[in-house]
């Protein structure tokens, strides 16, 4: 046996080879490696099993760094309680905290009423932080997963932090020490790069970026270089000096405020139009009312793309020594669609200046919502992203497994995927993330759980026949059968944090409950945001569901065909409702196989070689004549076939 362990600079073009041979005997050795081509995701990208962090809901891991009302000014909905408190963690998520009522005929800072449980749950905090991260570095080792998507972590009043007051620090209620952290922030020139010091929060988070990495895991930081929040340090000289700020040209304001009249013609635009979101100016103005498609252009301001620049290097080599092995592997960017391509040209050749095998992942989701998405190709011709988050791909799959909104055959399904992936490079397919839940949709159970269109009236407010309570029996089945082509398929698969734990919810809020831990003893859901009568649930860490998906990633660790094979469908069969693809890479094949229907199979398959396969999964030998495979397989279930070693 031979056990490699990897060191590489990936600025250089030597790497030492850490071995140990079959006696036990430790050697080194070094090999000539070139660092990835411009053009090409990074070679990690392939093996990824990504697990998406949003830190506000992880793990309070120190209660003294909790968020005071001080640190929340400025987030919706501008309101903040006097009554206002942390949540504890393990709260029935439903139930109202004592301050809502507070709440309730209040205006947000725009004049609105507060009225909806969605509006006072924006005004909820948990205190999860960076230190909740550290302390559960072995629980994600145990999982196995190697790449940390991390949703922002800039400085926000937010409990989401895309409303950044400052992109180029971590949110000081994330580390040790908020007070000092915001006089440190404070007492800097933000335009002034030789003013910049690290906060106690930002030394945290290099802590976590070692951490990861002394355990094999890539870390991705997620950034809006299309907006900030309105209590952005620019922003505010803005508000404050109008035409006059040294930053008037950074904002995509319309017009600005007349000194000479009584009223206040000041106009700008915010994403979505959500004001407290001020969007920054590009050179071209494109209509999204009528869909979201790729355009070109530019940021319109050289002072604010210096400024991301110098932010995007600072976290990629955060010492400056060009070394970037301290620094973060690459960034998500949000609504990546809605910003000019010239732009993200520029911007990836600063990444892939300072990294090399760096990792840039866009948010292209929607063209138009709720039905049609965006082709990244635009996107993925190796001068922009490596990846896009891949919504279109779990479309699809919950349409096939769920019959969500309605069934089709497996020959529909296969040519989605097929097309998906057709007018992309190879390179790209085998690097796209593939998500079944995020931050931005329901988690996976609960998308399941009902089967109408995914993230349309997704949430009891919008749809009060949404299930909103413990999925049932016939869900968990179908869960395995998604995660198992999840991870037999091609591209990286990609965890959202809670769904590994049997965890479920609604769209937005609700697929932000805090992370279900072990250690905790959580109240019963038992309350209905619309009053209605519901389940008991008991809300318990779900042992199997956990360990389903660690079998999952094991297998995708033990044979690497599963993550770099070629992909050929060797079983569409639409009356039987039996799909197999086999992955190939010329020397090993693996197997998947899906039955549908609610019977068991009689399935006939042809493998490559004609050898013993075994199926993996379910851990039973198959029959085998020459290259002959004949399996049964029961109803609503899968496999996954190997040659036995």
């Amino acid at each position: 046996m031979t056990i490699l362990l990897v060191t590489l600079s990936c600025r250089s073009e030597q790497v030492l080879v850490n071995q140990e041979d079959d006696f036990g005997v430790q050697y080194s050795k070094e090999y000539s490696v070139s660092s990835t081509a411009f053009e090409d995701p990074p070679e990690w990208a392939k093996t990824a099993v990504w697990y998406q962090i949003f830190v506000e809901r992880f793990r309070n891991g120190d209660p003294d760094n909790d968020p005071r009302p001080i640190d929340m000014v400025g987030a919706y909905p501008g309101v903040i309680p006097s009554g206002w408190s942390v949540t504890p963690w393990t709260q029935d998520w439903y139930e109202p905290d004592p301050y809502f009522k507070e709440l309730d005929e209040a205006e947000d800072f725009v004049g609105n009423k507060i009225s909806t449980l969605d509006q006072k749950l924006q005004a909820r905090r948990y205190g999860g932080d960076l230190q909740g991260v550290l302390d559960q570095m072995d629980y994600l080792d145990s999982l196995g997963v190697s790449a940390i998507y991390f949703n922002p972590l800039n400085d926000a009043p937010s409990l989401h932090k895309y409303d950044a007051r400052h992109w180029r620090h971590i949110d000081r209620n994330f580390g040790p020490d908020p007070e000092n952290d915001t006089r440190i922030m404070a007492a800097e020139t933000p335009e002034d790069l030789d003013t910049w010091k690290f906060t106690a929060a930002d030394k945290m988070f290099l802590r976590v970026i070692e951490a990861c990495h002394e355990r094999g895991i890539k870390v991705i930081l997620d950034y809006s270089w299309n907006h900030t929040g309105h209590t952005f340090w620019a922003w505010q000289d803005i508000l404050e000096h109008q035409k006059a700020s040294d930053f008037s040209d950074w904002y995509d304001v319309k017009l600005f405020d007349d000194p000479s009249t009584s009223m206040n013609e000041f106009e700008f635009s915010g994403w979505a139009g959500v004001p407290d979101l001020p969007e920054i100016k590009k050179t071209v103005h494109a209509d999204m009312t009528k869909g979201i498609n790729a355009y070109e252009g530019d940021l319109y301001s050289e002072a604010v793309k210096n400024h991301i620049f110098a932010i995007t290097r600072r976290w990629l080599d955060p010492n400056g020594d060009g070394d970037p092995s301290d620094g973060v592997d690459g960034f998500r960017l949000d609504v990546a669609a809605e910003v000019p391509l010239g732009f993200w040209r520029q911007y990836r050749e600063v990444v892939r200046e300072v990294n090399p095998d760096a990792m840039l992942v866009g948010e292209v989701w929607w063209q138009q919502w709720p039905d049609t998405m965006i082709d990244p190709e635009p996107f993925l011709r190796g001068d922009i992203f490596d990846a896009p988050m891949n919504y279109r791909w779990y479309r699809a799959a919950r349409h096939f497994f769920n019959a969500s909104p309605d069934e089709i055959s497996v020959s529909e399904f296969v040519d989605s995927l097929n097309s998906f992936r057709s007018n992309l490079r190879e390179v790209s397919n085998h690097a796209m993330m593939n998500l079944t839940s995020s931050h931005d949709v329901p988690r996976t159970l609960t998308s399941l759980y009902n089967k109408t269109k995914n993230k349309y009236q997704a949430k009891p407010e919008e749809n009060p026949d949404y299930k909103i309570h413990k999925p049932d029996a016939e869900t968990y089945q179908t869960l395995r059968l998604l995660l198992a082509h999840q991870y037999t398929y091609i591209g990286a698969p990609h965890i959202w944090a809670g769904d590994e734990m049997g965890m479920w919810g609604a769209d937005d809020p609700g697929t932000r409950k805090p992370l279900i831990w072990k250690d905790y003893n959580f109240s019963p859901e038992t309350t209905h945001p619309l009053g209605k009568s519901r389940p008991k649930d008991e809300v318990v860490f779900d042992d199997e569901v956990f360990n389903y998906y660690r079998k999952l990633i094991r297998l995708r660790k033990d044979y690497p065909v599963l993550v770099l094979g070629d992909i050929d469908f060797i079983k569409v069969d639409d009356a039987a409702k039996v799909l197999a693809y086999s992955r190939y890479d010329g020397k090993d094949e693996a197997i998947a196989v899906f039955n549908t229907s609610e019977e068991t199979k009689l399935i006939h398959l042809t493998v490559k070689t004609p050898l013993t396969y075994i199926d993996v999964l379910n851990d039973n030998v198959v029959n085998i004549e020459g290259t002959k495979i004949n399996m049964l397989l029961e109803g609503r279930s899968s496999a996954v076939l190997v040659v036995s070693k």
